[in-house]
């Protein structure tokens, strides 16, 4: 009968592997790999067209909101208005220092916007086609901003607003 007690011969040759388990070094090498294999593969994942769209209309969002209210301070009606650059707020009353003014581009230039409300016929110089009015009046009307992509036009991300209440990015239509 086979015993396994310290000092018996037969345990020592029964055992080709006297030590089960990895190395320390072993485990870091294989940590190393993994590392650079993630690092790798995030590196080659490039942000999507729908990130960056969302991404800008969270920031187009932001910008009429901080437009509507310096509208409604100030009492100077301030219509946003689109133009080949990207946009720009007219009517913000000037302010002493340039880097406050609210910002006139898009974050990604390939970037381009709709506006999505029905237009009350407009003077012939008057460039309202493509603008939305941002105040002072504290309730404006329902209006909305498509924004999509040149590279890629089935790629929108719509911005609306019932009037009273802010800018917010709806769920694309199926």
């Amino acid at each position: 009968m086979q015993t396994l007690v310290p000092g018996n011969p037969d345990q020592r040759a029964n055992c080709r592997h006297p030590s089960a388990g990895f190395t320390l070094l072993e485990l870091l090498v294989v940590l190393a790999i993994v590392a650079f294999a993630s690092a790798g593969v995030g590196f080659a994942l490039r942000d999507g067209t729908q990130t960056r769209l969302e991404r800008e209309a969270i920031r187009l969002g932001a910008l009429f909101e901080a437009a509507r209210a310096r509208s409604q301070v100030s009492g100077v009606p301030v219509r946003w208005v689109m133009n080949e650059q990207g946009f720009r707020f007219d009517g913000l009353p000037k302010s002493e220092q340039a880097e406050d003014d609210l910002p006139r581009n898009w974050l990604d230039p390939d970037t381009r916007a709709s506006i999505d409300k029905p237009e009350l016929p407009a003077a012939p110089d008057s460039d309202s086609a493509q603008s939305l009015l941002l105040g002072p009046d504290p309730i404006i009307e329902a209006q909305g901003v498509t924004l999509f992509s040149s590279s890629q036009p089935e790629q929108r991300v719509h911005l609306m607003t019932d009037g009273v209440r802010p800018f917010a990015s709806q769920p694309p239509s199926p």
